[in-house]
């Protein structure tokens, strides 16, 4: 791509995808890390890390090369082919972001309530998650300019209460509460923590649909994709461990949907009670503003029709808002249907599908695109053990969860076979994808 004032520079591909990463994820989910892994939560954010960077490893080097906004959908289009797998999984992505979309619309709520002092019964906690739900909807037909510039704001608070957070706390840390325990509980803790939480990490994958839009992406991609990663690691543990430090586990899994709130007050007293439930709220409506305008219209699109818009504009919903209203009534049903441990649950596992096919995608073309097939396969074992982990957790703690989990898979391949074989849909997007391979590698020949 050509340098242009229009084009995302490295910086700012970092500051997306940072800023998405450390979304929901460390505010909503953090007292369930606490009742999983215990004191070795810093541990299992480390660890999930680490799968982050597997299958990082496979996103660096396609979205180099495989130019398109279409993302994944994109490198499976090269290594798989337009078929019904491909068309299941692209269904799957959209149904990620309504799943994701619901996760955050609890821990919105989870926190709000608190904050305003009003009691978490089941009737608030329903209104709240469904004015949420409406607000936002309402937010898109009124404008994407002004959605823009509401999440740039958003990130910048986010990031600047979670420092404050790490700074003045690591001053009362208590350091006999974060050594790691390694007894075989401690241990089991630990790795089914980094195996549940792996979700924490899955923003990275939006700088390749952001692709055609990078300054030079066969530098930039891989370097924003390893770079904000690294740094979402060192806040992840850091903010882990401060809260560990400072609050004991029994009260930290107490105060699960607004933990890191009540993490703050020990050392921050009710000042940093409400400092920290402001930074969720904002961090929270920043995933999910980004969430619901950014992926899920353009996941949609994919779903329904095959390919993208001519005109590229990730804050507005193509052609109709048809898709704005369906993504949105059906994270609203995932998030009054399912607790936030569940959801969380359900998410991961359809992010480790996608990941172990776009991995099994790059095996096959690794010859044309590069890459190391030996590791390529080691990772892609690993993360079929993360899926059969993820599968065996849900059957052992929620059993609606897993049934609901397949029932989301049989749904996406469902809606695939209707849309493929009654409407004729195929990827228009495969004959248009943006492929550098042959200029990088001219003896080599593209399946």
């Amino acid at each position: 791509m050509s340098k242009n004032s229009h084009a995302i520079s490295l910086v700012e591909a970092v500051s997306m995808a940072v800023g998405t990463m450390i979304g929901a994820s460390i505010f909503s989910i953090f007292g369930l890390g606490a009742e999983i892994a215990g004191q070795n939560l810093p541990m299992a954010f480390f660890l999930s890390g680490m799968l982050a960077f597997m299958v990082a490893y496979s996103y660096a080097i396609l979205g180099r090369q495989i130019i398109s906004n279409a993302g994944p959908i994109s490198f499976l289009l090269k290594g798989i082919g337009d078929n019904v797998l491909t068309g299941t999984l692209a269904v799957l992505m959209w149904l990620s972001y309504v799943i994701s979309i619901a996760l955050f619309v609890k821990g919105f709520s989870g926190y709000l309530l608190p904050f305003i002092n009003i009691e978490s019964t089941p009737l608030a906690i329903g209104l709240t998650e469904a004015g949420i739900i409406m607000f936002f909807t309402l937010l898109n037909t009124y404008g994407s300019q002004a959605v823009g510039k509401l999440e740039l704001y958003i990130v910048a608070v986010k990031l600047s209460i979670l420092l404050i957070f790490i700074v003045l706390g690591m001053s009362s840390i208590h350091l006999s509460s974060i050594v790691p325990s390694l007894t075989p509980k401690g241990t089991e803790g630990m790795l089914m923590g980094s195996i549940v939480f792996f979700l924490s990490y899955m923003g990275f994958g939006l700088i390749t649909n952001a692709s055609e839009n990078i300054d030079n992406p066969f530098v930039n991609v891989p370097r924003a994709i390893y770079i904000s990663i690294s740094i979402v690691i060192m806040v992840y543990v850091l903010v882990s461990v401060v809260a560990l430090g400072n609050l004991a586990i029994p009260d930290l899994v107490k105060a699960q949907d607004n933990a890191l709130a009540v993490a703050a007050r020990p050392f921050l007293g009710q000042t940093g009670f409400a400092l920290l439930s402001v930074g969720a709220l904002f961090s929270i409506a920043s995933a999910l503003n980004a969430t619901l305008y950014g992926g899920a219209n353009i996941a949609y699109s994919l779903a329904k029709d095959g390919e993208l818009p001519g005109i590229f504009e990730r804050k507005i919903w193509f052609g109709s808002s048809e898709g704005l209203y369906i993504t949105a009534g059906l994270g609203l049903f995932f998030a009054l249907l399912f607790d936030i441990g569940a959801i969380a649950s359900i998410t991961s596992t359809i992010y480790t599908i996608i990941y172990l096919c776009v991995m099994i995608s790059h095996y096959r073309i690794a010859g044309t695109y590069g890459g190391s097939r030996p590791l390529i396969f080691i990772f892609s074992c690993t993360m079929a053990v993360v899926l059969i982990g993820l599968m065996s957790y849900q059957y052992m703690t929620s059993k609606i969860t897993f049934f609901a989990t397949i029932a989301t898979f049989f749904g996406a391949l469902l809606i695939e076979y209707l849309y493929r074989y009654g409407r004729k849909r195929r990827f228009g997007i495969i004959n248009n994808l943006s492929d550098t391979s042959q200029a990088l590698h001219p003896a080599r020949k593209d399946i």
